[in-house]
């Protein structure tokens, strides 16, 4: 039986479809935002960096994936709040438009999620406070005020929008940092609350997401009684920190979508999170692949698991030489446009020739993977056969990816945290060739410049 998850006048309902055993484990769903492509769950939401998915432009996203989500942080566009306005923040849109989709031109078709910090997060070096939290931003470390972070909101008016929850990155909490944790984060979740429907009490446009902490569920049970007992009208579904807090989730607000903002480090830990009844997910590790010449060759269920071992990898590291003349697409009968129109030797010379090419179409594919890998998730899960499909997956593939060989794209300093005395993150781009500063300075010898100034003159 179908159980369905909508608040009076929003836009956005959840349907459930069934689940393997009960409310804790995989389950089929549905979920709709007017305007949205329907998502159809478990599935994935793709990470942004500054409200686009790196490598990809909005028209590459558009003809060549079928991604039907992303997240977009606010942090990327608060360079200098609060002295200076944000260019996002001044976009102009139509009423009941969002100016944070118009911004990044974003498809209409697109769900558009916003939260506070990038997934994942550098560790910030200054503490949360009781009104604001730490961020990074292009230019160095900040704080976001919560009141800002509710203003932002009613004016990006995003589809979904991620509370806050009060937790340093990186960082376990001690007993009396987890007290503090609870009060905090409820009290955040209220300014949101109270904000959202400030911007339109009739007819909401924005659902809220309300943190899971990650944390021990019984030391957040006075945080998430407080949800359950204040805002359990007000909240549209969950974003969980921790895969493993999921059963901290009230019962009776296990109907709504849960959306997990956790970093799992392969296929086999987003099927551990399916597993929990995760719904959405969303995969660092694809950029992360991306970036390091890595192709996903991983697929769900397994296809044939008598496969030789060089098949058992979960992706192929296209630095190698191995790949020098091999004219082979990267998964044989792969429908993407990299494995239809490009083959593993052209990809590893263009990854060797640092052509931004190459990571495009590794976007294209890995995007591709993990669309087909979500499909056959979900079929199995409907054919009953999911938990015997996760050993199986378990046992035939590799646990991790291979080792990065190759130099991906530059890094931007807002994606690592920098400190004192450390080596380059990048690589020198240009420098002077073995014998070139001899040669330099005899084709410059003062002598040569004025010749040069007679014959001019």
């Amino acid at each position: 039986m179908a159980t369905k998850a909508q608040l009076p006048g929003l836009p956005l309902s959840f349907e459930i479809f069934g689940s393997q055993t009960d409310e804790k484990s995989a389950r089929l769903g549905k979920l709709l935002f007017s305007e949205r492509t329907a998502i159809h769950t478990p599935h994935y939401l793709a990470l942004s960096s500054r409200g686009v998915v790196p490598h990809l432009s909005q028209d590459m996203m558009r003809d060549h994936s079928d991604i039907k989500g992303i997240y977009a942080s606010l942090e990327d566009f608060m360079e200098k709040a609060p002295s200076q306005t944000p260019p996002v923040l001044a976009c102009p849109a139509p009423e009941q438009h969002s100016p944070l989709r118009r911004f990044i031109a974003l498809p209409q078709n697109v769900l558009l999620t916003l939260g506070p910090r990038r997934h994942p997060p550098v560790p910030a070096r200054v503490a949360n406070t009781n009104t604001s939290i730490a961020i990074q931003t292009s230019v160095g470390f900040s704080t976001l005020e919560i009141k800002a972070y509710v203003e932002a909101a009613q004016t990006l008016k995003p589809d979904i929008v991620f509370g806050i929850a009060d937790f340093e990155f990186g960082k376990r909490p001690g007993v009396k940092r987890i007290e503090k944790m609870g009060d905090r984060s409820l009290d955040w979740v209220r300014a949101m609350a109270a904000g959202i429907i400030e911007v339109d009490a009739e007819r909401p446009r924005i659902a809220l997401f309300a943190p899971v902490l990650p944390i021990e569920p019984q030391m957040q049970s006075h945080y998430l009684c407080g949800i359950e007992d204040e805002l359990s009208e007000s909240i549209s579904g969950w974003v969980v920190h921790d895969a493993s807090s999921i059963v901290a989730i009230p019962e009776s607000m296990n109907h709504l979508p849960r959306l997990s903002l956790s970093a799992p480090e392969s296929p086999h830990s987003l099927l551990d999170q399916v597993v929990l009844g995760m719904d959405i997910c969303t995969i660092p590790f694809v950029g992360e692949a991306t970036d390091a010449g890595v192709a996903f060759t991983f697929s769900f269920p397994v296809t044939n698991s008598n496969e030789s071992n060089n098949e058992r990898l979960i992706g192929l590291d296209l630095w190698s030489p191995a790949y020098v003349s091999d004219l082979s697409p990267i998964i044989e009968g792969c429908s993407c446009y990299c494995c239809t129109n490009h083959h593993r030797a052209y990809l590893h010379h263009l990854l060797n020739c640092k052509e931004m090419l190459a990571w495009v179409l590794l976007q294209i594919h890995n995007h591709h993977v993990c669309d087909l890998f979500f499909a056959g998730v979900r079929r199995t899960i409907g054919e009953s056969g999911f938990n015997r499909e996760v050993d199986l997956f378990k046992k035939f593939y590799e646990p991790a990816f291979p080792p990065k060989t190759g130099s991906g794209p530059r890094i931007r300093g807002y994606q690592t945290k920098s400190g004192a005395n450390e080596p380059r993150k990048n690589p020198v781009a240009f420098k002077t060739l073995d014998d070139g500063e001899e040669k330099l300075a005899e084709t410059t010898s003062p002598s040569d410049f004025k010749e040069n100034d007679s014959i001019m003159n």
